[in-house]
């Protein structure tokens, strides 16, 4: 075995912690397609926007020619509770696997909320209560979001309203009470607190829910209750920008020792945490500085970028949500309820699907009977219990790194660890009893959500 020379885990001091957010779409030659509002198809103006988010975050999300962007102090302190995390050296993996490969994960679950999502919840939360709001609504997959928002929302006195998928709600009830205990309270979705609940339940009786249900109902209840606004945890450029803390902080440790990655592994739902870990080398990409193989991973079931089509679409089932282009199954489209809850959106970022139509990047999809195999198997080497989510930038590491094992290519992978699987245990149970299955959807299943697109000329 080589000799250590770099050490397991990898830490920047505080003063190395990055002081703006770097925005990749000042640097994109093809700047992703704008929101549209879906009654008259033309671009969304601030003004329009103003009342489903705060006034701060309306300037983010336009913003596409501003590259960094300040991160207010009072979020810088409130980011030093947790950060700067830990760039490790998957040593341990890398002796199992008996591959020449270097492979480094970005952990982001050494927080209460066990991911990466503090990252943009904080920053939201602190612009909400800037504003002068009362409170925000929510959606939640898995309850990672719902989780690190509910916190946010604690740390600034804000009343915090989540609709969390009901298939996540009901595997993942610690997770619910986590919110709770901070605070929020928390509705399984589709429900019958709001009208669009109800069209969505009417019409599919028995459903488990989305992504894309959650985000109509707390859109529609925020719309409907004075002091309140809308907040996301992924998809969204602003939600990109704040998670750009985890790329550069990964790219400065890995200048201080000399590290150049060859490939970089994120999985991918929204886009939230992809986004915010190649944020940096994307845009050395796009500047002609350096060159990198970057690989989105997503869920077989769940499928936008590998079966997905390019095209404007709803980001919500109800149909009340601007229009993002993007690639997309269709807001109609309601995955199977497997365990990686945060994955279970039928749409993926306007950034980042830009960036993967113009080949900046790639895209695989895998069953989740193999990613529970990987997240296994690095738990038992690596220490660390991974969430779903993040076992599918595992799964796809490894593979990777036996890649190398048999051509002998001693390449740098570099994978985002988003969080802990602690609250998941149930997903583990399934599989280590031999209940879990994959359920991938036809091209028939597909085919019929997406001749439901807006039509958009």
């Amino acid at each position: 075995m080589e000799e250590r020379k770099i050490p397991y885990k990898i830490y920047l001091e505080e003063n190395e912690m990055p002081k703006a957010w770097y925005n990749m779409r000042a640097d994109m030659k093809n700047k992703p397609a704008p929101l549209l509002n879906p009654g008259t198809g033309k671009p969304l103006t601030a003004e329009e926007l103003s009342p489903i988010f705060c006034e701060e975050l309306v300037k983010q999300e336009l913003d596409e020619n501003t590259p960094f962007i300040d991160i207010p102090e009072e979020i810088r302190n409130f980011y030093k509770m947790y950060r700067p995390s830990p760039l490790v050296r998957a040593y341990c993996l890398e002796e199992k696997l008996q591959t020449p490969a270097k492979i480094y994960y970005k952990f982001e679950g050494n927080n209460t909320s066990g991911s990466h999502k503090l990252n943009s919840a904080i920053a939201q939360a602190y612009y909400a209560k800037k504003q002068g709001l009362k409170g925000v609504t929510t959606e939640t997959g898995a309850g990672q979001w719902g989780t690190a928002l509910s916190m946010a929302c604690s740390y600034f006195g804000l009343d915090c309203k989540v609709y969390m998928v009901k298939v996540s709600y009901e595997q993942k009830p610690f997770r619910r009470e986590v919110m709770r205990t901070y605070g929020a309270s928390v509705v399984p979705s589709p429900s019958e607190t709001t009208d669009i609940g109800k069209k969505i339940l009417a019409e599919h009786p028995g459903t488990t829910g989305s992504l894309g249900c959650a985000i109509s109902e707390a859109v529609e209840v925020a719309a409907k209750n004075p002091g309140y606004r809308y907040v996301l945890g992924s998809v969204l450029n602003q939600v990109l920008l704040h998670q750009s803390v985890i790329g550069l902080e990964t790219k400065t440790a890995m200048d201080k020792y000399g590290i150049k990655p060859d490939v970089i592994i994120g999985c991918a739902g929204g886009g939230s945490n992809l986004g915010g870990l190649i944020a940096p080398f994307m845009g050395e990409k796009l500047k002609g500085k350096a060159d990198y193989r970057i690989v989105a991973v997503e869920p077989a079931s769940c499928p936008s970028f590998t079966r997905g089509t390019y095209a404007y679409d709803f980001c919500d089932t109800g149909m009340i949500c601007p229009l993002a282009k993007m690639y997309t199954l269709g807001s109609s489209f309601i995955p199977s309820a497997n365990h990686a809850g945060g994955l279970r959106f039928h749409g993926m970022s306007s950034t980042l699907s830009q960036l993967y139509h113009d080949g900046y990047m790639e895209a695989v999809s895998v069953e989740q009977t193999s990613v529970f195999e990987a997240a296994e198997q690095f738990a038992r080497v690596e220490g660390i219990l991974p969430a779903p989510e993040s076992s599918h930038a595992i799964r796809v590491a490894i593979d990777e790194a036996l890649k190398c094992k048999e051509t002998g290519k001693e390449e740098t992978i570099v994978f985002g660890l988003t969080g802990t699987g602690y609250f998941d245990l149930m997903a583990y149970e399934k599989f280590n009893n031999g209940e879990m299955s994959d359920e991938i959807p036809t091209d028939e299943d597909i085919a019929a959500s997406i001749a439901k697109l807006p039509k958009v000329q």
